[in-house]
């Protein structure tokens, strides 16, 4: 038999939260690795655990956006990918939250009983809003620098600027997508299919 897929919870509500749980135990595919209420508490869990996946809430401090900050940290910790979980229905916000978070996938509150099989889904391969957050992602990138992108991920891309051209872009890549090195822009979109 397969092992289950372990799931780090995010979230501040203690009644979604215990909700949550409940629903994780009843699936036998998923199992509730940890539950953080707090950014920093959510990136050690993450890093200690090593779940699969991470369901994420959006905001875990009354009109705050954090869940980004832990969403994104824990993406470039850790290989769990990110579910967003969003009270706020509005798709430019949780999408343009998927974008800055590395996100795999996102879900408004409203849509619990989508839980299960969006982690089953990411967890096996990819979830149906993600050619959509990787396209935003993308979209920063000039047409110059998808290509250098694209070369940096490995792909026999063919580049006819300068050597030193193809260094600044490849330094703009990472600038623009926010990333450090060419190490953190692997790992990142390791979990993305192109």
């Amino acid at each position: 038999m397969n092992r289950p897929i372990r799931v780090l919870l995010v979230e501040d509500d203690d009644d979604f939260a215990f909700l949550t749980g409940q629903m994780l135990q009843e699936e036998p595919e998923l199992e509730l690795a940890g539950r953080a209420a707090s950014r920093q508490e959510a990136v050690e869990l993450a890093r200690a655990l090593r779940p699969q996946l991470t369901l994420m809430d959006l905001t875990l401090s009354p009109g705050q956006m954090d869940g980004i900050d832990a969403a994104r940290a824990i993406r470039l910790d850790t290989d769990a990918k990110v579910i967003l979980l969003s009270v706020y229905e509005d798709p430019k916000i949780v999408l343009e939250a998927s974008r800055r978070s590395f996100a795999s996938a996102y879900l408004f509150k409203s849509q619990f009983g989508l839980i299960p099989d969006t982690l089953r889904a990411v967890a096996r391969s990819h979830s149906p809003q993600e050619p959509m957050i990787l396209s935003l992602i993308l979209g920063q990138l000039s047409t110059a620098e998808q290509s250098v992108f694209r070369r940096m991920l490995g792909e026999n891309v063919p580049l006819s600027s300068a050597p030193k051209t193809i260094a600044n872009q490849q330094s703009a890549v990472l600038r623009k997508l926010g990333l450090h090195s060419k190490e953190e822009l692997l790992h990142v979109f390791a979990a993305y299919q192109f």
